[in-house]
């Protein structure tokens, strides 16, 4: 036991004796390390990116952030002061962390801590975060058909471009949520409809006088969720009268515009036939006797003529 304590007195001092003629050890180069690689946040809140130094010897090391989008990087923090798409919308925190006070969604993007040592055997390192800033649905686009006959296929629509992630949308019938899969509710086991909760799209196959009521769309993601005002849509039996009638109406149409055009080529002939009519040949009445010349006052005849 006691030469243990001679062993730690005589470290001790020794490493007294190497501080105070200024020979501390060297670091053997920067090292960067972050607590998340991909980070996610929502819109209009409050997100740190992490970048820790865990050894380093030179006192004042040479800090920048470069926002990496499309490819093409840029100075987000730059000579000790923070530039480009996020002055005064954030700060840095030490020992090189960034922090955003309000992300929005063009924030969505890579960030590059770099961190220059120049007392160090290895004098620069790198560190590459991923941030996605999730935004909140806006109320959808929805369209909905006023009426549909009973047993005709019909769709109904619903769009939203502004959520991040994709939405997923959910239809909604008389105020209760429609079933991905009718089959698997008792109420909905005899309804032909399919939802795809990708697209917003609900097809109804066979309408029936069931589907009628009021309809309306939610888009839905991890921030939140948004829809669209409630749309009536009506469901009416086969019109056999209503469309005989338009059938007949279209028919007598027809027979009238064919007699139409049959008077019209039949007025043309008329008029043809009656002018040829009127063409006489007169070439054809030679009776023989030349009658001479207007201003001669008389007539000669033929050597043909014979008494």
């Amino acid at each position: 036991m006691r030469r243990c304590k001679m062993a730690m007195v005589r470290l001790v001092a020794c490493f007294v004796l190497y501080t105070s003629l200024g020979h501390i050890p060297v670091s053997v180069g920067v090292t960067l390390r972050t607590t998340d690689k991909v980070v996610w946040a929502n819109e209009f809140e409050p997100i740190e990116l992490t970048c820790l130094i865990e050894s380093i010897s030179t006192n004042n090391p040479r800090i920048e952030w470069k926002k990496i989008k499309n490819g093409a990087p840029s100075y987000v923090y730059f000579q000790n002061k923070i530039a480009g798409d996020l002055e005064h919308r954030a700060k840095l925190r030490e020992p090189a962390n960034i922090l955003i006070f309000n992300a929005t969604r063009s924030d969505t993007a890579e960030y590059r801590c770099e961190v220059a040592a120049i007392d160090d055997q290895r004098d620069f390192d790198e560190i590459l975060i991923s941030l996605a800033v999730r935004v909140k649905p806006v109320v959808p686009q929805c369209s909905v058909p006023e009426s549909v006959t009973v047993g005709t296929s019909t769709e109904l629509q619903c769009l939203e471009n502004e959520g991040f992630p994709a939405p997923q949308y959910h239809w909604f019938h008389n105020n209760e949520e429609l079933p991905q899969d009718p089959k698997n509710s008792l109420k909905f086991i005899n309804s032909s409809y399919i939802i795809n909760p990708d697209t917003g799209s609900l097809k109804f196959r066979r309408a029936r006088k069931e589907d009628a009521g009021e309809y309306y769309c939610q888009a839905k993601n991890d921030v939140g969720n948004a829809q669209c005002s409630p749309q009536m849509m009506e469901v009416y039996d086969v019109d056999i009268l209503g469309i005989f009638l338009k059938c007949f109406g279209g028919v007598v149409a027809f027979f009238g515009l064919t007699i139409s055009i049959c008077n019209f080529l039949k007025l043309g002939c008329f008029h043809k036939k009656g002018h040829n009519e009127n063409n006489y040949n007169w070439s054809e009445q030679n009776d023989g006797v030349d009658y001479g010349d207007a201003d001669e006052g008389h007539f000669r005849h033929k050597s043909s003529f014979v008494i």
